[in-house]
């Protein structure tokens, strides 16, 4: 498994509803720990549609909600699916959400929002696509255009 992925969302995906595959089609190639940075340079936009319900929840793994299903139960289906397929599969230890992945959003998005996303923040400007380039040996994997390929470890 990977420690770390840059995943280069293309522009076909104008916002992170979409974009969200440049997380869950990478996650079952990325190690206990890791992480998955989205780098989407152009993206501005969490979604269009259900984006005042994203922002209420933040980005959680499914026992997150479950673990607290009153609370969420309001919020529709599809957003909670949204919101557990972007941040991944984890687990809920003494109320403590412990995600398997971490993961960052490097795009317009700003700090903040990440943040309150329950998202890491990266720069876009300070990221190097060469430096990611060829280092699959040291664990690092460069994914130039993700999304379209559902990524799993060889046995």
């Amino acid at each position: 498994p990977f420690e770390r992925v840059l995943s280069c969302a293309p522009p076909m995906y104008d916002e992170l509803w979409t974009g969200a595959k440049a997380m869950y089609k990478l996650e079952p190639a990325v190690a206990l720990g890791g992480e998955v940075i989205i780098y989407a340079p152009h993206l501005d936009v969490v979604s269009h549609v259900h984006g005042k319900y994203i922002y209420e929840i933040g980005y959680h793994i499914l026992p997150y909600f479950l673990n607290d299903w009153e609370r969420f139960k309001h919020i529709p289906l599809g957003v909670l699916a949204h919101s557990t397929h972007l941040r991944g599969s984890g687990i809920m230890g003494n109320g403590i959400e412990k995600p398997n992945v971490r993961v960052t959003l490097a795009s317009k998005i700003p700090a903040e929002d990440c943040a309150r996303l329950n998202l890491g923040y990266l720069d876009p400007a300070k990221i190097n696509l060469d430096e990611w380039q060829n280092r699959e040996d040291e664990g690092l994997l460069y994914v130039p255009k993700a999304g379209e390929i559902l990524y799993r470890l060889k046995k």
